[in-house]
């Protein structure tokens, strides 16, 4: 559940300021400026715990192992374009590209042990580290959500019944890399735009569905039927589009706004509309459905605008490779290695025909870090991805649980 978007990939943004710059270098001079605002801002990273012998988990996987390769095999595609020293994740340790390929490539080489928890506990003992994340808590405990990918009725011409423009990248869209000090020397995404000599926030939710800001420029990709529907297309990051003709089109991430994430259902609950207990994707659809006059209030409160592209693989991840369903998680990327291999332990929901939870079923499995999203922040969140659909999307819906997360990394040489 969560309502995290965690294909929707740009995190951070000055909120409601813009600053004057030189004619000549206006980007430089943002840039400049930026640097010195964000230099010292950000916050350390989680901390974990390397599990010991006695508290190694029973690595019995649920699922099956054409499907741990395949999301393996994606892993290893995007590390394959990265420089071999290129930094991938800063937990527990610094860690490179090289050293989550050579983890990958080593455990495929037992990948047939994977129905034999004993055996793969034994080979792992000997040739990984495990480290458990602590959680927001420091208990080890991580809230597990999940998502999907919808299919909403769209179309490639504005029609009446199709009204509701579905944007590509804008063109005025503008990224900056701002490398940071805290607490080791990174690089920080943000997102603006030019505004004459000003780098400003990009356009809000609001300023860009309400007032139209972007609006006949050019960036219609498509139209949706419903506004519900292509809501719910921002928060899961990409989608399938369903055509009057049948065609079915997958729709990727290609940029977001950059402004901050707001919780839809958080304030719902916060306001007493919607109870904690029962707060689930549908039912969150439902109370938006049932009272058309706030709709659009409270849509706005999540400035978060997420574009989209056509793609031929889909839907992808924050790597650029397809997702896994059940496979591919997303993380905190300034956090967890990118395209690493974890072992996650949790319950998932079994659901009846109506989509109501009927109990809570445990799951272990192996999955790799494939994806990250503006609401997964922290060593204790995890986002598991559930596939495409009205199943899928039921499921992911409802997912909301504490589990433990553990990542794999080869033995490093004893110190001398």
């Amino acid at each position: 559940m969560g309502f995290n978007s965690p294909l929707g990939k740009a995190r951070r943004i000055v909120g409601g300021r813009s600053w004057a710059v030189g004619k000549k270098s206006a980007r430089h001079a943002a840039l400049c400026y930026l640097l010195s605002v964000f230099l010292f801002s950000f916050p350390a990273v989680g901390g974990g715990s390397q599990a010991g012998q006695g508290h190694l988990p029973v690595l019995k996987d649920d699922l099956d192992r054409d499907s741990l390769h395949r999301a393996i095999h994606r892993s290893l595609e995007f590390l394959q374009r990265l420089p071999p020293e290129r930094p991938v994740g800063e937990w527990p340790r610094r860690i490179t590209g090289d050293e989550i390929k050579r983890t990958l490539l080593l455990f495929m080489e037992r990948l047939e042990l994977l129905g034999k928890p004993d055996a793969l506990l034994s080979f792992t003992r000997a040739r990984f580290d495990l480290f458990r994340s602590d959680g927001e808590g420091g208990d080890g405990n991580v809230l597990f959500t999940g998502y999907y990918q919808p299919v909403i009725s769209a179309s490639l011409v504005e029609t009446e019944e199709f009204r509701f423009p579905i944007y590509g990248r804008p063109k005025d869209l503008v990224e900056l890399e701002v490398p940071t000090s805290a607490p080791e020397s990174q690089v920080e995404k943000l997102v603006g735009r030019m505004d004459g000599e000003r780098f400003a926030p990009y356009f809000s939710r609001y300023e860009i569905d309400g007032l139209g800001h972007i609006k006949g420029r050019g960036y219609e990709v498509a139209w949706a039927k419903d506004p519900l529907d292509l809501f719910f297309l921002h928060i899961q990051g990409s989608g399938l589009l369903r055509l009057p003709d049948g065609r079915l089109l997958p729709l990727n991430y290609a940029g977001s706004n950059g402004r901050p994430y707001t919780s839809i259902g958080r304030l719902l609950v916060e306001s007493g509309k919607v109870a904690r207990n029962q707060l689930t994707m549908q039912r969150l659809r439902r109370y938006l459905q049932d009272h058309p006059d706030e709709r659009d209030a409270l849509l706005a409160r999540n400035e978060s605008y997420v574009f989209f592209r056509f793609g031929n693989d889909g839907p992808l991840g924050s790597l650029e490779v397809p997702l896994t369903p059940g496979r591919s998680i997303a993380t905190d990327s300034r956090i967890f290695p990118k395209g690493g291999l974890a072992f996650v332990i949790s319950q998932r929901p079994v659901l009846s025909a109506r989509g109501e939870i009927v109990r809570w079923r445990p799951f272990s499995r192996f999955v790799l870090n494939q994806d990250t999203g503006s609401a997964i922040q922290g060593p204790g969140r995890v986002d598991l991805y559930f596939g495409s659909g009205s199943e899928a999307g039921l499921a992911a819906g409802a997912m909301r649980r504490p589990g433990k997360l553990y990542f794999f990394l080869p033995k490093q040489a004893p110190r001398r």
